[in-house]
C-alpha cells in the first residue's frame, strides 16, 4: 500500500459500528451523543521521537522516523483513539510530522473502543498498514464480540462512566496479525510482547535501541505507576506487568492511561509489578 503525504490526504469514510460488550443503557446513550461531537485531542512531547496524543479518556502515542538522507519523516502511530477523532489526529499528526510526512503504520496495542477507534478512517485515508496481535483482531474486524472484562465491584462504575461512554469502534482490518517476539520496522527496530489479560492478545511494544516501552492498558499511571483495571483475565494480567517490568532498557514507560513514566522507570515499573495483585 502507498502512504500519502500527510499535507495531501482525502477523506476517508467511516464504516459501521462494531460489536462489544453491552454497556449500561445510560452509558450507550453516553457514547451515542459523544460521538456526533469530536474529542479534542492535546500533543504531548515524551521524549526525542514519541509524543503523546491525549484524549478525554485514554491515549495514544506517535513515533517520528527521520530521514537521514533528508527527505520526509515517516510516521507509526501507536493506538487511534476514537472513533470520529481523525481530523483531529490529522492535525496532529501534521504538527509532529510537517506535511510531508507519512504515516507508514497503525499498531494496535489491543481490540478495545478507545484503542480501535479512528484506526479504520486513518488507514483508508492514507493507505497505511494496519497491525494487531491474532487472538485480537478478529474482534477489531468486527468478527468477534469484544470480551468481557472481569470487574471487581469498584471497576463497575468506573466502566460505565468511562470506557463504556467513548464511541464504539466500527469495525476496522488488520492487515498485519502479530506474534510475540515480532520485530517492526520503526524506532531501530520495534519488539512486539504478548501480554495476554487485559484482553486476549494485548500487546505492548518495546524499543530497545531508545529503551522506550509503550504497554497498553495492562499497567496504568493515574495517581502513580500500578496494575490496570477492566481486565478479562486478572492473574494473566499480573504476570504480563511482570514480564514488562523485566525488560531492558527502560528509560520512558507509556501507558493507554495516565501521564509517561520518565523518570527512574525500570525502577518504579519493577516495584508496581512487584506490587500488583489480582
Amino acid at each position: 500500500m502507498t502512504a500519502e503525504p500527510l499535507g495531501h490526504a482525502a477523506a476517508g469514510e467511516p464504516a459501521s459500528p462494531a460489536a462489544s460488550a453491552p454497556p449500561a443503557a445510560s452509558a450507550s446513550a453516553a457514547a451515542s451523543a459523544s460521538a456526533a461531537v469530536p474529542p479534542t485531542v492535546d500533543v504531548v512531547p515524551v521524549v526525542p521521537g514519541l509524543h503523546m496524543l491525549r484524549f478525554p479518556i485514554g491515549q495514544a502515542y506517535v513515533w517520528r522516523d527521520d530521514d537521514r538522507g533528508g527527505g520526509p519523516a515517516s510516521l507509526t502511530l501507536l493506538d487511534a483513539g476514537w472513533a470520529g477523532a481523525e481530523e483531529v489526529l490529522v492535525r496532529a499528526l501534521r504538527g509532529i510530522g510537517g506535511p510531508g510526512a507519512r504515516l507508514r503504520r497503525i499498531v494496535l496495542t489491543h481490540a478495545h473502543r478507545d484503542h480501535v477507534g479512528a484506526a479504520g478512517a486513518l488507514a483508508a485515508r492514507y493507505g497505511c498498514e494496519v497491525l494487531a496481535h491474532r487472538l485480537d483482531a478478529p474482534v477489531v474486524r468486527g468478527e468477534e464480540p469484544v470480551p468481557e472484562p472481569d470487574l471487581t465491584e469498584w471497576e463497575v462504575p468506573l466502566y460505565e462512566r468511562g470506557i463504556a461512554t467513548v464511541p464504539e469502534a466500527p469495525p476496522t482490518r488488520v492487515d498485519r496479525e502479530v506474534e510475540d517476539g515480532d520485530v517492526l520496522d520503526f524506532g531501530g527496530g520495534a519488539r512486539v510482547v504478548h501480554i495476554p489479560g487485559h484482553t486476549p492478545g494485548s500487546i505492548a511494544v518495546h524499543l530497545p535501541r531508545h529503551g522506550v516501552l509503550v504497554t497498553g492498558d495492562t499497567v496504568a499511571s493515574v495517581g502513580g505507576v500500578a496494575f490496570g483495571v477492566l481486565h478479562v483475565d486478572r492473574a494473566a494480567a499480573v504476570e504480563s506487568m511482570r514480564r514488562l517490568s523485566r525488560l531492558e532498557p527502560l528509560r520512558a514507560v507509556c501507558f493507554g492511561h495516565g501521564d509517561p513514566l520518565t523518570a527512574d522507570a525500570a525502577a518504579v515499573l519493577r516495584a508496581a509489578a512487584e506490587a500488583a495483585r489480582a
